[in-house]
């Protein structure tokens, strides 16, 4: 799906492992007391299907075994997380490669060091039953949306391209109620939404919603999920980082071969979910979490997909320069990692 980079030589590997002593299967790392080296993590938002292969690492030993000590925390404010890392109150969070564009903006120091979801799921959806056939047919609908800014100019993005005047859409803002919007029917069509969450909600509740990520709709494509640190502390974090993904993507692969294991884990950190729902949600998101293209580390992120959509931020006035690839993210914390 995505450009490939070559692989470091064996030689250059080898030594980097010699060096590290972190194993691709992951080695454990202990302090001169032998005790387990400590690391927190910052989620994006509370305990779903998006974290199964997180709860399932912790759930299976894989961090301890690891040498980690994982504090998972959940964010009480969904802005916390980036400003956490960049003030060294966490090590690692959870967060999206257009808030962090945003937030480089603002000059937080916080680079990504890892994709947990390599495309798009934010989506438009719709209702089978309203008759829209195509985003053309928004025109003189109602759109609800989250209110947050680059999303509002996702829709633009998707009007101008379905050559809908924006002024003949009314959006609405609607915050956390994108679900109950659609539902009720004070909006045709909503935009925020996750294909892998909300729109897997609606259909389990049977209200057959038509789907479309705004990657297929114009939108330049991304990485929706990311894992960030503080690049003021990546060289003292490296090791750590890396023993962290290994684990992670051990958990990656055991809740694909276990997705019921998986469902347990996150409704055991999460208890206000509905098990059937997160059931449901889990399928629908692990081939998304284990998505690496052939021939690169698993969370790579492509430096030109980004560059290309720091453009289209740049052209929607999002944010005011275009950024380097190299000053928003790096693969060299992967545990096979390649030139940038």
């Amino acid at each position: 799906m995505k450009p490939i980079t070559a692989r470091v030589t064996a030689v250059a590997l080898a030594l980097l492992i010699l060096a590290l002593g972190v194993a691709a299967c992951g080695s454990k790392s202990e302090n001169t007391k032998g005790e387990a080296e400590k690391l927190s993590l910052d989620l994006d938002y509370v305990p779903n299907a998006d974290h199964a292969g997180i709860y399932m690492a912790e759930k299976e030993g894989f961090f301890k075994e690891a040498g980690l000590e994982v504090a998972i925390n959940t964010p009480t404010d969904p802005s916390a997380p980036l400003k956490d890392v960049a003030a060294g109150k966490t090590d690692l969070a959870i967060t999206y490669e257009p808030q962090l564009m945003l937030a480089r903006e603002q000059g937080l120091d916080v680079v990504a060091v890892a994709a947990l979801v390599n495309r798009p799921l934010t989506s438009l959806m719709w209702l089978k039953k309203s008759g829209i056939k195509s985003a053309a047919g928004l025109k003189g609908k109602t759109v609800s949306y989250a209110g947050i800014p680059y999303q509002e100019a996702f829709l633009e993005t998707i009007l101008r391209r379905a050559k809908v005047p924006a002024s003949t859409v009314k959006k609405v803002n609607v915050g956390f109620g994108l679900i109950p919007s659609l539902a009720n029917g004070s909006a045709d069509a909503m935009l925020g939404g996750y294909s892998n969450v909300e729109g897997v909600a609606l259909r389990e509740a049977g209200k057959e919603p038509v789907i479309t990520p705004v990657d297929e709709l114009g939108v330049p494509t991304y990485d929706e999920l990311v894992i960030v640190a503080r690049r003021a502390t990546l060289a003292e974090e490296g090791p750590r980082i890396r023993l962290f993904m290994s684990a992670l993507q051990r958990g990656t692969e055991a809740a694909v071969a276990n997705p019921k294991s998986a469902s347990e884990a996150i409704l055991a950190a999460n208890s206000s979910l509905e098990p059937k729902l997160t059931e449901a949600q889990v399928a629908a998101t692990l081939p998304l979490l284990s998505n690496t293209p052939a021939g690169v580390p698993y969370g790579w992120m492509n430096p030109k997909e980004w560059e290309e959509f720091g453009a289209w931020m740049r052209d929607e006035e999002l944010i005011s320069n275009l950024p380097k690839a190299s000053e928003m993210l790096t693969n060299a914390y992967l545990v096979d990692e390649i030139p940038e």
